[in-house]
């Protein structure tokens, strides 16, 4: 038999009925709090999606895309939760955002190469818990997002702001009529072959401190 994909998210909902965009952040944001994880990891929504904001500090070491081990287990509840096949026709894109002080290493040179890394290590954690990769993009933005200013109007850096936009964002959207068509092709090959793949249940898991 073939494995069907659920109902695309309706346009408008009712008033006693929440859209899967609103419960997917709920259920989210209980998974945050539960983990006590609230105080590093920001859950809100958009106009497209469900927007997971975790603070740098958090996650990495400095000028490292190097996660840290704290931090996994909140990234594989994380995983676990948008691998779930409800949420199978969801786009899930990783941007990684730094401030605006220079880094110079042999392994990145620029902000640039460090934002992408760090978002590219949370995509290849996804995929290793099972996630679909066609879901999946990688985005680097480097210092050209700001949340808050980087520095006063002297030009004086605002640690503060700074820490603040040290970031990766997890954005999860709808797929597009033709993506879901793709994925669904694709749910078939794997039933066919014998692919399908699900991801281990971890123990109790620690908690993540700033």
């Amino acid at each position: 038999s073939t494995l069907s994909l659920p109902a695309a998210p309706p346009i408008c909902m009712g008033p006693k009925e929440a859209s899967p965009i609103s419960l997917m952040m709920v259920n989210i944001q209980d998974m945050v709090f539960n983990m006590q994880a609230d105080e590093v990891v920001e859950v809100e929504k958009d106009d497209n999606g469900v927007v997971i904001e975790l603070a740098s500090s958090a996650f990495y070491k400095p000028g490292s895309a190097e996660i840290r081990d704290e931090a996994f287990p909140v990234l594989k509840e994380i995983s676990d939760l948008l691998t779930n096949p409800k949420y199978a026709t969801y786009i899930v894109e990783v941007e990684g955002h730094s401030d605006d002080d220079p880094i110079h290493t042999a392994m990145f040179p620029s902000n640039w190469e460090l934002s992408s890394r760090r978002a590219t290590r949370v995509v290849r954690f996804f995929i290793e818990g099972g996630m679909n990769p066609f879901r999946l993009k990688a985005v680097s933005y480097a210092e050209t997002r700001p949340k808050l200013p980087n520095r006063d109007a002297n030009g004086v850096p605002i640690p503060e702001n700074q820490a603040e936009n040290r970031r990766v964002l997890i954005r999860v959207y709808p797929m597009s009529m033709e993506d879901r068509a793709k994925v669904q092709k694709q749910i078939s090959l794997d039933e066919t072959r014998g692919e399908a793949r699900t991801p281990d249940k971890d123990e109790a898991l620690p908690v993540l401190a700033r």
